[in-house]
């Protein structure tokens, strides 16, 4: 990312389309882009997600730890092989059970990407992979790019840490034009918002904090 990135005037597309794709700016932000990734469940629905990968992938990066996920029912699928866990993403987005499906793969084709589409349309569910490498074919409606930003000051203390942060960058989108925003966690509901006193206030630069890269 830019050192120095300036953030997007226009509106933050928080309402999901039916298949993104979140990538990590750098494997160490990973964990930010998981729970980005989390937060695309639509405003108001019941967050029920589906996370299929391969236990190769978990062996790499960990496995979630369920009862961090405030507010969130989650179910794991451990699939073999890449192939396996996109099969189960696809029959989860399909079933009409679930709120969010969320795809730990790598490695997917146009064609299996097409499939995951219809599929969640079919299940009126929203479809999301989560990669670290970027680029490559994908039907994914929007392509995200997140980062790690440094947390706000409490306003009690100004010694202690605020809410988190995340650096959003639309990279790739049918409908919008790319974009940069600052989100943080609200408290009340734990999703991701835009940052407080950064909402409205039009294009400008972060300032001292900047988006790693």
């Amino acid at each position: 990312m830019d050192p120095s990135p300036r953030l997007s005037h226009a509106p933050y597309p928080a309402q999901p389309a039916v298949l993104e794709e979140v990538c990590a700016a750098a494997p160490g932000h990973l964990v930010t882009a998981f729970a980005f990734a989390l937060s695309r469940v639509p405003e108001g629905a019941r967050p029920v997600v589906f996370f299929a990968t391969s236990r190769a992938w978990l062996a790499e990066h960990g496995r979630p730890y369920g009862r961090g996920l405030t507010g969130i029912d989650l179910i794991l699928a451990v699939a073999n092989t890449g192939a396996e866990g996109l099969w189960a993403m696809e029959q989860a987005l399909r079933s009409g059970a679930v709120t969010l499906a969320l795809g730990g793969i790598e490695a997917a084709s146009l064609a299996q990407t097409r499939r995951l589409g219809f599929a969640a349309q079919e299940g009126g569910a929203v479809g999301v992979m989560l990669r670290l490498r970027h680029g490559g074919l994908s039907a994914a409606r929007r392509r995200w790019r997140i980062a790690s930003v440094a947390s706000a000051m409490d306003p009690a203390d100004l010694r202690a840490p605020g809410a988190g942060r995340v650096g959003a960058e639309l990279v790739r989108s049918r409908s919008e034009r790319p974009g940069l925003w600052m989100l943080e966690q609200a408290d009340e509901t734990h999703r991701l918002r835009l940052a407080d006193r950064l909402a409205g206030d039009g294009p400008g630069a972060i300032g001292r904090t900047t988006l790693a890269a």
